[in-house]
């Protein structure tokens, strides 16, 4: 167990390992890929004490995501492990902006500085880095479905304090709490339930490796240890009320989280009759953190996200910024004075073009289909732009669809979303084969086009479903 204190001296010397041997300095950008180790926490804080801008990336990551990653962002550093560095190295030589490859191994590696090696000879003493309240702290990437992936920036305050009012109200977390957040390190759902809502409420983390989901495993660590508030995306609570939950004595829970995507009321119905427990669903984004939540005291409403939370006035709208009556589907929409909240995204780097469309006269639109009850509840509908949401993560169709073209025997694809009982949505895709190409084991395609994707994007977007169309197409169309 690691307290606030020795937190402050490990990050402290974390930071120094940032600005002296890797010569990183205010204001640069950091590509940070790393699973659930103490290493994340300690170089998130870190990048704080320096004013270096941290660019979280899961660690399902291909060589092409990190390579668009590192061009875009212009980052000067990057930070991973053993196993995703031998993929780094393989574009690095492309990478014209990247000065810097800190490995975190107990081993060494050639072109790799050695974060351990490094931190145990750094200094404990480290002044921090003087930030304004708006200057950049981090960047996430965030899928749409069109273009590539786009860089999401947030402030100090905006990241560092705009998660306060969740913590407290919908997390309902204080210093006695102990809270396990099963996020991506990835994804903004970390730096929420790992990071600055706990720390802004006193609270302690729980941290499991756990690099792979196993419900038995889970089940067990909310028995052995005084866990009180859960976090997780609805993909694992659909695979946890498969398993016989009555045999199950959790030691302290009490307060079980989800968001990411929509959960399911018959999940929500077989987690409270076999727990005794609610699931208090939350709804946000990358860009604005949390909109609408189920609150403790809160009558819940199966299916619903709950009412709009502090400090938002969120609305339903239409086309001309109408208010729309109650039951009425249309834009799910935050009511923006001539200033926007100071817990908002500050921009989509390089993109003001995209940036000015999230604003239509007062207000910012989330991009969501939803409707609002007569007693203010919200609803979700669906995406506007079609992202897929499978087991909490955003995939852009057009990513997939472009992965699929890139193999020989595709000619046109299309990626759409599909109802899943585990995942929520997965990837279907549909495929016209190339005039040129011989089908002769569906089957075997099927399998070699899935993996291609595997390959090109990362893992968790492969197709899961689909069709192949061999009927020929036209090559002057």
């Amino acid at each position: 167990m690691v307290g606030f204190e020795e937190l402050g001296s490990l990050s402290r010397k974390a930071a120094n390992v940032l600005t002296d041997p890797c010569g990183l300095q205010k204001g640069d950008r950091v590509i940070l890929i790393l699973p659930r180790i103490p290493e994340w926490w300690l170089l998130n804080v870190a990048c704080m004490r320096t004013g270096i801008i941290f660019i979280p990336g899961t660690i399902q990551l291909t060589a092409r995501d990190i390579f668009y990653r590192l061009q875009a962002s212009k980052a000067k550093c990057i930070i991973t492990n053993d196993v995703l560095a031998p993929t780094v190295d393989t574009i690095v030589s492309k990478c014209q902006f990247l000065k810097t490859k800190l490995i975190i191994s107990e081993n060494s590696r050639d072109g790799w500085l050695n974060f351990s090696e490094l931190f145990k000879a750094a200094p404990a003493v480290h002044d921090c880095i003087k930030t304004k309240s708006r200057d950049p702290m981090t960047v996430f990437f965030t899928s749409g479905t069109t273009g590539s992936p786009k860089m999401a920036e947030h402030s100090h305050s905006s990241l560092g304090l705009g998660f306060a009012l969740c913590g407290r109200y919908w997390m309902e977390l204080s210093p006695s709490d102990i809270i396990w957040n099963m996020s991506d390190t990835g994804w903004v759902k970390a730096a929420l339930g790992s990071v600055f809502a706990p720390w802004l409420r006193g609270t302690c983390v729980f941290v499991h490796a756990m690099p792979q989901f196993e419900p038995k495993v889970f089940l067990n660590t909310l028995c052995t240890y005084p866990i009180t508030t859960l976090c997780s995306a609805p993909t694992a609570y659909r695979m946890l009320v498969q398993e016989d939950l009555r045999s199950y004595k959790f030691k302290s829970l009490r307060h079980c989280l989800t968001g990411g995507e929509p959960l399911n009321p018959e999940v929500f119905a077989q987690w409270k009759s076999q727990t005794g427990l609610d699931i208090y669903e939350g709804y946000g984004q990358t860009e604005v953190g949390i909109i609408s939540a189920n609150l403790k005291g809160m009558k819940v409403k199966p299916g619903s996200m709950g009412k709009p939370t502090a400090p938002y006035d969120v609305q339903i709208i239409d086309e001309s910024c109408n208010i729309l009556p109650p039951g009425e589907e249309g834009d799910i929409a935050i009511k923006i004075d001539s200033k926007q909240p100071f817990c908002f995204f500050s921009q989509y780097i390089d993109e003001p073009g995209k940036t000015a469309t999230t604003v239509r006269g007062d207000f910012y639109i989330t991009g969501d289909r939803g409707t609002m009850d007569e007693d203010g509840y919200l609803w979700f509908v669906g995406r506007a732009d079609d992202v897929i949401i499978s087991a909490g993560y955003r995939i852009g169709p057009f990513e997939i669809e472009s992965a699929l073209i890139e193999h020989p025997a595709v000619v046109e694809s299309a990626v759409v979303s599909s109802p899943d009982p585990i995942r929520g949505e997965v990837v279907k895709a549909f495929v016209v084969l190339s005039p040129s190409f011989t089908l002769c084991n569906p089957e075997k395609l099927i399998q070699e086009l899935q993996d291609h994707v595997k390959k090109t994007t990362a893992p968790y977007k492969y197709p899961r479903k689909g069709g192949i169309e061999s009927t020929r197409v036209n090559s002057n169309q």
